[in-house]
């Protein structure tokens, strides 16, 4: 079962310039960073709050590392914004077989490892009325500190 929206990613061009302002505009500081060498992004969450669940709600800030990963093909066709949406869940594995039993097609077979050791999966877009949909098992508290 969904519990919360885990997070909200953004593509950006140039990460520093992206955190700068969301940190002189709305007081938002950097919780983590991480290169995920695998997506070909250099990311960034900024906490925005926490959840009733234990988990915390973020904007996740994405730059490529290469023009052919996912958010690099994503921003040279759509520019910079809102990437994906990104619902929490304790069982990722459980959910995504949920939806893809209603017919959403999920795009990995078996969940991989996303920000700050979480399990994610993504659903595809056209299924999701043109929204890419992550689903998030955050990773235990102790493995998540910066």
């Amino acid at each position: 079962m969904l519990t919360r929206i885990d997070h909200i990613g953004i593509a950006c061009r140039n990460l520093d310039e992206t955190v700068e302002f969301y940190r002189a505009t709305y007081g938002f500081e950097v919780f983590h960073t991480e290169v995920n060498e695998e997506q070909g992004v250099r990311e960034a969450m900024l906490k925005i709050n926490e959840t009733s669940d234990g988990g915390a709600s973020y904007l996740q800030l994405l730059e490529p590392t290469r023009e052919d990963s996912a958010v690099g093909k994503w921003l040279a066709k759509n520019g910079e914004g809102v990437h994906h949406i990104a619902f929490g869940t304790a069982d990722v594995d459980a959910d995504a077989a949920a939806v893809r039993d209603k017919g959403v097609r999920v795009l990995y077979d078996q969940p991989r490892t996303g920000s700050m050791g979480s399990r994610i999966t993504f659903l595809h877009p056209k299924d999701c009325h043109g929204v890419l949909t992550e689903l998030v098992t955050s990773a235990p508290a102790e493995e998540t500190e910066h």
